[in-house]
């Protein structure tokens, strides 16, 4: 009895006896003579693929190293280039802006002309773009050169991640590669201060733009290694309306974020910007449910799964923003480290990153799926996060700073344990590149809503601060201490973040672990619905039948 016929626990005597509102697909399961077997996944068989997750990671980590690292070369820039405090801001917003709008976009492209093609093109222009910041003259030559790492950098981010999902489709396997890249996607900022600060303090701050050349000559070497890509989509055509409608959509909701965080919510650039977004937004939902072949079909957001890891995603870049970044204002402002110390005094928080990612993806997603570990990761990054609340001007890095952030370290690296296999778990390889996007877009909306929301509680915590304790002009210290209470007030919201996304995520995400079939079957080419075989328990555990009759999937 066929595999097909096991399934629904009868023995059709043919094809056509099967009922035609339960047949899906027909595909032939007896490989032709020297055809390798593809179900069984064929990049198991062949060892280079660990070096093909090696080159992924180091894309990745130039793509994540890039926001820290130059976040520290700013101040150097701008002393050597002559730009002003007004103009520093858009060597930050041209990247968002140029990322932001453009992943969904690529990610699609990604799905029709390649992944090994896009992620190579990605890492290529990304250098060539970091090349000619770090050799920039001028204030407009290095926007230009930011614009265009982030255009890159939307080639690159979620091709990489395709290319994950597509070239291991062994669950086990499958778990040690995420684990590997989630720890590299969620450790880069810590580590990202510490060869920011090593190049900006020894060589100059053009290395943080020249640092990426080096990264891409190792990444580019997957040209030559047998990626897990898949052939260009025949028939499929491109959905205008929707790019036009999300990429715009996303433009103006960066930079509406952007502009409060540097401006105000009550300026018309702000909150415009922000309804136009909003509205664009609608209009995208609206139109993917009428468009013949959307950009983002809504299947893949509406799985309760996926649309939980997006929401985590969401959650994390928002609330990660405020732990990172004000801790290290703290760090760097009121207890003087340098950026190097703080590198160092990070590292811990990378490692239970790294090691909790690694665990989360390996042990523990197989055996309870990801709504355990999303729960646990936010409950300790609410921990952590609260922990710091204690910080005042004096505090020892031991005794107050180490606890907390090796904490909060070990709730990122579930969290992104959970949230990048779920998030791809499901798909086809056909749109492998934009449900990698949409788990990039979550982060990236999450840290520009971070931005707006917590820069403005820390300025007014600490305006209501002075306003309480200054008698005629603030001294120095008490300045210093208005920042504390800044800093504290972000810490707290940070804290209310990650509470309210565990009750959601939780409540979105489904109990158990994800079904093999979904982990892992559709990436390795297929094209399947959902859902194609009833609960674990009632599979057949046999060795596959792969003789002359058709291999028949059906739809529960």
């Amino acid at each position: 009895m066929t595999n097909a016929a096991a399934v629904i626990g009868v023995k059709p005597k043919s094809v056509s006896d099967v009922p035609k509102e339960k047949l899906v697909a027909i595909e032939s399961a007896a490989p032709a003579a020297g055809e390798p077997d593809t179900a069984a996944g064929t990049s198991r068989a062949d060892p280079r693929r660990w070096l093909v997750l090696a080159v992924i990671c180091v894309a990745q980590l130039m793509v994540v190293l890039d926001v820290t690292v130059m976040n520290l070369a700013l101040p150097p820039a701008q002393e050597d280039l002559g730009f002003s405090n007004a103009d520093r801001q858009w060597i930050l917003t041209a990247y968002m802006l140029a990322f932001g709008s453009l992943l969904l976009f690529c990610g699609r492209l990604a799905d029709l002309v390649g992944n090994k093609l896009i992620f190579l093109v990605g890492v290529a222009g990304f250098a060539a773009a970091s090349a000619l910041g770090g050799a920039a003259t001028g204030f407009e030559m290095l926007v230009a050169a930011r614009a265009g790492q982030g255009i890159f950098a939307a080639l690159l981010a979620p091709a990489a991640l395709s290319l994950l999902t597509t070239t291991f489709t062994d669950p086990r396997e499958r778990g040690k590669a995420f684990g590997a890249f989630g720890a590299v996607a969620a450790s880069g900022a810590g580590v990202g201060l510490l060869i920011g600060g090593g190049l900006t303090s020894t060589l100059s701050w053009r290395w943080c733009m020249y640092i990426n050349v080096a990264f891409a000559a190792i990444a580019l070497l997957g040209s030559v290694l047998p990626m897990g890509d898949k052939p260009k989509s025949s028939g499929v055509r491109l959905d205008v309306p929707g790019v036009l409608a999300v990429s715009s959509g996303m433009f103006c909701l960066v930079y509406g974020f952007s502009n409060a965080a540097e401006e105000s919510w009550g300026a018309p650039s702000t909150w415009g910007f922000l309804v136009a977004g909003a509205v664009l937004l609608i209009v995208f939902g609206y139109w993917e449910t009428r468009a013949a072949q959307p950009l983002l079909p809504p299947r893949i957001v509406l799985d309760r799964n996926r649309a939980g890891a997006y929401l985590t995603m969401l959650v994390v870049g928002g609330g990660m923003f405020g732990i990172f970044l004000f801790l290290i204002y703290y760090m760097q402002i009121t207890l003087g480290y340098s950026a190097i110390e703080s590198g160092v005094a990070l590292m811990p928080m990378v490692v239970a990153t790294g090691a909790a990612a690694n665990v989360g993806n390996i042990k523990l997603m197989p055996r309870f799926g990801p709504r355990p570990l999303v729960l646990a990761g936010l409950v300790l990054s609410a921990a952590g996060s609260a922990w710091l609340t204690v910080i005042d001007a004096n505090s020892g890095y031991v005794s107050v700073l180490l606890g907390p952030t090796v904490i909060a370290g070990a709730g990122m690296g579930f969290l992104f344990a959970a949230g990048l296999q779920t998030g791809t778990s499901g798909v086809g390889a056909r749109d492998a590149g934009v449900a990698s996007a949409s788990l990039q877009i979550g982060q990236q909306l999450g840290g520009a809503i971070g931005t707006a929301l917590l820069n403005t509680m820390a300025a007014d915590a600490a305006a209501d601060y002075l306003a309480g304790h200054a008698r005629g002009r603030p001294s120095p210290e008490l300045i210093e201490l208005a920042a504390i209470d800044g800093y504290v007030a972000v810490f707290w919201w940070c804290t209310g973040i990650f509470a309210v996304g565990a009750v959601l995520c939780t409540l979105l995400l489904r109990g158990g672990p994800l079904p093999e079939d979904e982990a892992g079957d559709e990436s390795a080419g297929g094209a399947r619905p959902e859902r194609t075989s009833p609960p674990p328990e009632n599979r057949s555990s046999g060795p596959r039948d792969h003789g002359p009759e058709a291999r028949v999937r059906f739809a529960r």
